[in-house]
C-alpha cells in the first residue's frame, strides 16, 4: 500500500523560506512521477510542481517558477519542495501526490496517491 507523508509546513513571514518533505513508501517508485499541489481555503486544489522520480523532467506553476524547487532523493524515496521568497498567496495546505503512470501532469485527477497535507501559512 502506497503511503505519502508530508512534513515541513509551518508559519513564516513574507520573504521567508520553507522546505517541504514527502516520504513515500509501499512501492518501487522509479517509474512514478511525483507532484506537489496546494489548496487554499475556499479555492480548488492547484498544481504547484511535478517531477519524474528520476528527476529528468520538472515542471512548475507560473506562480511559483523561480521561487520553488522540486527535488528528490531516490535512495530514500523522499521528495522535497524548497520554497523561497514566500508570499501571502502561497498560504495553503500542500499535498504530495504520486502518479503511477509517470506522466507528472498538472491535473490532480491523474494522480493516484495522496498524502494528508501540510499547512503553510505566510504572514505579512
Amino acid at each position: 500500500q502506497v503511503q505519502l507523508v508530508e512534513s515541513g509546513g509551518g508559519s513564516v513571514q513574507v520573504g521567508g523560506s520553507l522546505r517541504l518533505t514527502c516520504v513515500a513508501s509501499g512501492r518501487t517508485f522509479s517509474s512514478y512521477a511525483m507532484g506537489w499541489f496546494r489548496q487554499a481555503p475556499g479555492k480548488e486544489r492547484e498544481f504547484v510542481s511535478a517531477m519524474s522520480w528520476t528527476g529528468g523532467t520538472r515542471t512548475y506553476a507560473d506562480s511559483v517558477k523561480g521561487r520553488f524547487t522540486i527535488s528528490g532523493d531516490n535512495a530514500n524515496n523522499v521528495i522535497y519542495l524548497q520554497m523561497s521568497s514566500l508570499k501571502p498567496e502561497d498560504t495553503a495546505v500542500y499535498y504530495c501526490a504520486a502518479d503511477q503512470y509517470g506522466l507528472g501532469t498538472r491535473t490532480s485527477s491523474e494522480y493516484d496517491f495522496w498524502g494528508q497535507g501540510t499547512q503553510v501559512t505566510v504572514s505579512s
